[in-house]
């Protein structure tokens, strides 16, 4: 077993601070991030029968293992 003592200490090195980001430059890509998530939990959840936007079920085959996973009933 080696003798902890034996590794030198790990040299204090200079850190790097932290940026802030102004809420200005962030707004905007919070908004879309939630736009986006909004629209993919539409198709995932709710893209069939009388409230579908997309006629067919080619949407709802295609995210028809998303929604199992995250739990949305389909059949």
């Amino acid at each position: 077993m080696a003798d902890i003592s034996a590794f030198p200490a790990p040299a204090a090195g200079p850190t790097a601070a932290p940026v802030a980001i102004p809420l200005r430059q962030l707004a905007p890509w919070a908004i879309f991030g939630t736009v986006l998530a909004v629209i993919l939990l539409y198709f995932v959840g709710a893209e069939q029968g009388v409230v579908s936007i997309v006629s067919g079920q080619g949407v709802h085959e295609f995210v028809h293992d998303g929604r199992h996973l995250l739990g949305f009933p389909c059949h």
